[in-house]
């Protein structure tokens, strides 16, 4: 049995063209409101989680550079960095380095001998 190439080409696109019917079927099926799923929808959608992404992304700048300007408790040194140590924890923790001490100043130490 001879078999020509024009033969086997074109059963291989018969075969290639019902399996494209068949999954095109399918998604008409999984889909029946006519959305299909196609590359340029996909680009498209991508497209629109990116704007989405930078128009949030600009928010929170936006909302971040409001909160330096004017947010409460910022005290700001000449070269207009946050100045840090304003909390009760960091006060704290600067009395503890100036006294080391027991908190009425009774002396601990042992006695020299």
């Amino acid at each position: 049995m001879s078999t020509s190439p024009r033969g086997f080409v074109a059963g291989v696109c018969a075969t290639v063209r019902a399996a494209a019917d068949l999954v095109t079927g399918v998604e008409r099926a999984l889909h029946p409101d006519g959305r299909i799923v196609t590359a340029r929808g996909n680009a498209w959608d991508a497209v629109q989680a990116n704007r989405a992404r930078a128009r949030a992304r600009d928010d929170m700048d936006q909302f971040v550079r409001a909160l330096l300007v004017s947010g409460p408790g910022h005290a700001r040194g000449g070269d207009g960095q946050v100045s840090v140590g304003s909390s009760p924890r960091s006060s704290a923790s600067q009395a503890a380095l100036v006294s080391t001490g027991p908190a009425d100043g009774r002396d601990t130490r042992a006695p020299a001998a």
